[in-house]
């Protein structure tokens, strides 16, 4: 079953310096953290700082290009997560025609924020998640049972993670190594 959901935080995992977006249900308590990158918690607290730029980001070229092909964002659904990488869909409807693109669920958020399409969730993912908050809600602790060790998290607002986010080193993400 599916279960609609909205961009509720986005926060930072302070053991990792991660972003995690937070995704609440629609109608109820329950919520999916989401472990994501830089650039798309960058793209995504832009969006919801209603940003403007004078020159299209990677997600807005996604989103002019969806419509100069014709297409139109209907929703997103986050599908699955597997060995703790999150799977999402992005349906799109072009002449007449639904398909579903497989993409990320971050690279996702980012377009549908930008289009203002639903986000949906599969609700085994939300019952699986679980967050607790602290007596001073500064910080969370997020779980997924047994799949994903505990993280501290503290909550940001898009301002203050975008100005996180440009601080950071390249240094900070460690060395690449294929």
């Amino acid at each position: 079953m599916l279960v609609e959901v909205r961009v509720q935080s986005l926060a930072l995992d302070r053991s990792t310096n991660t972003p995690v977006v937070i995704l609440q249900e629609l109608d109820g308590e329950r919520v999916l953290p989401i472990w994501i990158g830089p650039g798309e918690a960058s793209a995504i607290a832009m969006q919801l700082a209603d940003m403007e730029f004078s020159r299209p980001l990677t997600h807005d070229l996604l989103c002019s290009v969806l419509t100069g092909l014709g297409g139109a964002l209907q929703k997103v659904i986050i599908t699955k997560v597997e060995s703790s990488t999150y799977y999402a869909e992005l349906i799109v409807r072009r002449n007449g025609e639904v398909f579903s693109l497989d993409a990320r669920p971050s690279d996702s958020i980012a377009v549908a924020l930008r289009v203002e399409a639903r986000i949906f969730a599969q609700d085994d993912l939300l019952e699986e998640a679980t967050i607790e908050i602290a007596d001073d809600e500064s910080v969370a602790e997020v779980s997924f049972g047994t799949q994903e060790p505990e993280a501290e998290q503290q909550a940001m607002g898009p301002e203050e993670l975008k100005e996180h986010l440009r601080r950071l080193n390249p240094e900070d993400f460690g060395r690449f190594t294929p």
